[in-house]
């Protein structure tokens, strides 16, 4: 039966190669060469008597490559056809639309050559969409290729193009009857049920838990279950699967016959109210699995149901490789099989904890905790690397979160299972259920905000030396698992002096640097880090999406050991420049925030000034302060109104250098910047608005003489930024140029 495990290794192995290497006649090429290779040991093989696992392996290998080939020629590629084109084109929705910062997104299908293809498409205004409807009009469409925002969620949900709306649009309303998408309307009807039974500070955890949808969980909350090493409670996922099916087991009385009649309907069901994604996919099918197992009397192999789960998803989709839930599932799975019951036989061993053969209450008790403590290791032994290249985070603290919470989980989301069948036919039993139900769900809020506050409750991979670490730490395990006498407790310590070493490696460099200038990489915006003589300003804090610049913002400066900053500095209140700031202050607190005196904006500027927790300052005049042999000038702004020309601009000047950040300020701000101020020659300018045309004038560049620029842009964004325009202006100043977009963050030390 292991022969299938095997055959499924290769198999993995040659769509991760199709998803991430190659592509085309070259895949038919390296099968075929393969395919020698594997003729040639199963000859050796049969010679010798060895075990014939790399002919297995092999064989998968070669099988996967033409799989890939066929997938990638056969359906892929009259798609890919229509990456970057604009056409016309009529979608037929499949479930309800939801809402994006621009408009509305809906998932539907279209069909392009004869082929029918999963599209998510966006619109520009917020139209209500129900299943069954028809959008037809211009789009502009894109393959969900390696690269692509959020490539991989796409490519496990099996969405091979992305469309955007261009012009108008024609929405054709049915009266399609909810039977013909059941798993929509059924996953709609229970977050309204849910919505309006629980309470306002539970309801979304409740959804999430159940359904996975935590588009209403705050940043904060998603960034405490993240820290602490549980997010995996919010997405939905193999741990919701077992749950469920311990219900159903116990709802049917553990009889074989009526839990196979009405647990494998169950887990079909709950698959497609959850959107089949690939986490929930392999779990269903592997709980079928061991259902008809016990009903047939047959003998249920863990590893091999996973190696058919996970064979026939790549089957049906080879690009599921790519998903980041089927890699993290697969991943867990495989490090509870490997890890978890030697674990959990060294702790019940007599030299530790022991107990664990007794009968009484204590002894119980132990094994539970020893239990649950060798599942999370296990878990987490493959897949905090995966977390690690992701999610950019390491929790340390998740052991102990998993086992202060784990277990309540199990009866909320029992609890939330229940109140749904009650709110069938009786709304307020249902709403008392969720009161009583909303108490545990406090629980679990509470705690995992109180862990993720502590110090270290984990650490980020924006620190170089702690991806050097972790990829020690794998090292040192892959010695321990090799070596005959083992000792855990020697692993530990040099597990826990080597994380210090480079928690000191992160920290020091930056207290040593005379200063140290950081513009990040959040794509399309901005977010500089200003540090001299122990203290740290950070103007800006805006991108692409505000909770990814936040991320990157907080976790860099905790990686320096930075858990308050002297400063705050917005240059305006847009969203690529101060998007993220209200996320960044629930995890980095500011002794003073420094705000644009915009009459316009001011609730932003009090909502801004609720999560400060220190001073708040509107710029009406210029400040200047200075420490050491550093200052800062903030330029306030010469015009009154909510423009790009009012953003405040920024001098950071150290020993003898000097920095300009002028925000998203064009030509008319910079000639009244200089009209009112002498400004020094730069060493270093911060390009305006990205690298707009209508910024870093000629006039600018004249008075400052920058040595060098830099531009903190996205690439490919669709304003075109950085303008050719600016780049010949600045090569003509004889500037070095340096761009987030082609160089990642960079870092400017004296």
């Amino acid at each position: 039966m292991r022969k299938l495990m095997w055959f499924t290794i290769g198999f993995a192995g040659a769509c991760a190669a199709g998803a991430y290497l190659m592509s085309g006649n070259l895949l038919v090429v390296l099968a075929f060469a393969l395919l020698t290779i594997t003729g040639g040991i199963w000859l050796l093989c049969r010679h010798y008597g060895w075990k014939p696992v790399p002919v297995v392996v092999l064989l998968g290998l070669v099988i996967g490559l033409l799989w890939c080939w066929v997938f990638d020629g056969g359906y892929l590629s009259p798609a890919t056809e229509l990456d970057g084109k604009i056409t016309h084109a009529t979608m037929e929705v499949l479930d309800f639309s939801f809402a994006t910062e621009y408009g509305i997104a809906a998932d539907g299908n279209a069909t392009w050559q004869g082929k029918t293809y999963r599209i998510r498409f966006y619109l520009d205004e917020e139209y209500a969409l129900k299943p069954g409807d028809l959008v037809s009009g211009e789009f502009r469409f894109r393959i969900t290729q390696e690269g692509l925002e959020n490539a991989t969620y796409h490519r496990g949900y099996g969405i091979a193009l992305l469309a955007y709306q261009r012009g108008e649009v024609t929405i054709t309303g049915t009266e399609t009857p909810w039977w013909h998408y059941p798993a929509a309307y059924i996953r709609q009807h229970l977050i309204d049920l849910i919505s309006q039974v629980f309470p306002a500070d539970t309801e979304s955890f409740a959804r999430a838990l159940l359904l996975g949808d935590d588009n209403d969980l705050t940043y904060e909350q998603q960034t405490a279950f993240k820290v602490s090493g549980i997010r995996h409670i919010i997405a939905v996922s193999g741990l919701h699967v077992s749950i469920l099916f311990g219900f159903v087991y116990m709802v049917t009385g553990k009889r074989r016959v009526l839990t196979a009649m009405l647990g494998i309907p169950v887990l079909i069901l709950f698959a497609a109210v959850a959107g089949f994604t690939p986490s929930v996919v392999r779990a269903c099918m592997m709980h079928s699995l061991m259902i008809l197992a016990m009903l047939f009397n047959r003998e249920y192999d863990p590893p091999t149901a996973l190696s058919f789960a996970s064979l026939t998803m790549l089957v049906l989709n080879p690009l599921v490789i790519t998903s980041v839930g089927f890699q993290l599932s697969v991943g867990c799975m495989a490090g509870i099989f490997l890890f978890t019951t030697r674990i959990k036989n060294w702790l019940l061993d007599d030299k530790h904890l022991g107990h664990g053969k007794g009968k009484n209450l204590f002894s119980q008790l132990v094994r539970c905790f020893a239990g649950s403590v060798a599942v999370s290791l296990g878990a987490i032994s493959i897949t905090t690397p995966l977390s690690a290249l992701y999610f950019g985070t390491v929790s340390l603290i998740s052991p102990l979160t998993n086992l202060l919470t784990l277990w309540i989980v199990n009866i909320v989301f029992y609890g939330i299972i229940l109140v749904c069948l009650l709110g069938l036919f009786w709304a307020a039993g249902a709403s008392a259920l969720a009161w009583l139900i909303s108490w545990p769900i406090r629980y679990i809020l509470a705690l995992t905000k109180m862990l993720s506050q502590f110090p270290l409750a984990a650490v980020y991979t924006r620190s170089i030396y702690v991806v050097l670490w972790l990829g020690f730490c794998y090292l040192l395990f892959a010695v321990f698992l090799l070596m005959k006498k083992r000792k855990p407790l020697v692993f530990a310590c040099f597990t826990v002096i080597s994380l210090c070493m480079a928690l000191l490696a992160g920290w020091i460099p930056p207290m040593l640097d005379p200063f140290r200038v950081t513009v990040l990489d959040v794509g399309q915006g901005q977010s500089i880090i200003l540090q001299s003589g122990g203290k740290t300003y950070l103007v800006d804090c805006g991108g692409n999406y505000g909770d990814d610049s936040a991320d990157i913002a907080a976790e860099t400066l905790l990686s320096m050991g930075i858990s308050r900053i002297d400063g705050l500095i917005l240059t305006h209140y847009d969203a690529d420049h101060a998007g993220g700031a209200g996320m960044l202050l629930t995890r980095i607190k500011a002794d003073a925030l420094f705000l644009p005196n915009w009459v316009d904006e001011r609730e932003i500027a009090m909502e801004l000034s609720g999560y400060s927790g220190g001073e708040v300052v509107i710029v009406e005049r210029d400040l200047e302060w200075t420490w050491e042999d550093s200052r800062i000038t903030v330029f306030a702004s010469e015009i009154l109104d909510s423009g790009n020309e009012s953003s405040l601009c920024v001098l950071f000047q150290s020993g003898d250098c000097d920095i300009l950040i002028t925000g998203d300020r064009g030509t008319l701000g910079e000639k009244l910047l200089m009209k009112d101020h002498t400004l020094p020659r730069l060493d270093v300018l911060v390009v305006g608005h990205h690298g707009s045309k209508y910024s870093t004038s000629t006039e600018l560049l004249e008075m400052t003489q920058p040595r060098v620029a830099v531009i903190s842009v996205d690439a490919d964004n669709r304003y075109g930024h950085p303008a050719q325009e600016v780049l010949d202006r600045l090569e003509a100043a004889d500037c070095d140029i340096y761009r987030t977009d082609e160089d990642g963050t960079i870092i400017i030390r004296g």
